[in-house]
């Protein structure tokens, strides 16, 4: 669905992944599934190129119902979101396909020595703490890392590299439980190519990675057109 970032309490709200979260989760009834087996509810913000706003994804075991979520954050003389069944686009997953695909993600590491930061006091509180990587590279290596467990391969370019870039690389900051949280975050964009259907089905329902009640994970894959990179599913 799309956002009204015109609106002061949409502004607010997309400013927050924790209110955004909170407002995600209020789209279903308090019984349905939030992580089953099925699958898990994810959600990412998308700040489409060439002025296209902003828009709202989520991939969920039910259907959501975002009411709400235009009353505070969209147009509410328009009561429209659109909603597909993802069963079609899993059936057909199969090992051997490209397609295109997007994913904003939590790149981290555990840190398992100290860095030198504390050390003038003799401080290991960073050692086994979870860091965000902030370096194109190290970003790009984190989901290199990740693919064959995931089921699937990022394609090559004509120069043999990854035909992937990273891109909107943030550090977002909101309050929880009067504290603040700090997640590094980034946008993945490129071509892949499908390893394991079973596996690539699992992530494109469960995520990959960190933070994914807070707006990182969800996969989307969108087919290769020749001249455009078409509407992610």
């Amino acid at each position: 669905m799309p956002l009204n970032t015109a609106r002061i309490s949409a502004q607010q709200l997309v400013a927050s992944p924790y209110r955004m979260h909170a407002a995600v989760e209020g789209a279903f009834p308090p019984g349905s599934i939030r992580d089953g087996e099925d699958g898990r509810i994810l959600w990412r913000l998308d700040s489409l190129d060439q002025g296209h706003g902003l828009w709202l994804y989520v991939v969920s075991p039910e259907a959501p119902d975002f009411t709400h979520i235009i009353e505070q954050a969209g147009w509410p003389t328009h009561m429209e979101w659109e909603s597909k069944d993802y069963g079609p686009l899993l059936s057909r997953i199969a090992v051997g396909q490209c397609w295109n695909f997007r994913l904003k993600a939590n790149p981290v590491r555990v840190a398992w020595e100290n860095n030198g930061k504390y050390s003038q006091m003799g401080d290991d509180r960073i050692v086994g703490k979870l860091q965000g990587h902030v370096s194109v590279h190290y970003q790009t290596e984190w989901l290199l890392k990740r693919c064959e467990k995931h089921g699937f391969t990022i394609l090559p370019d004509d120069s043999g590299a990854p035909s992937m870039v990273v891109k909107q690389r943030h550090q977002e900051r909101f309050g929880r439980g009067g504290k603040t949280v700090t997640l590094t975050t980034a946008v993945y964009e490129g071509r892949l190519q499908v390893t394991d259907a079973d596996k690539f089905r699992h992530v494109l329902c469960h995520g990959l990675g960190r933070a994914k009640g807070f707006g990182c994970g969800l996969l989307t894959v969108a087919p290769i057109i020749h001249g455009t990179d078409g509407g992610h599913e």
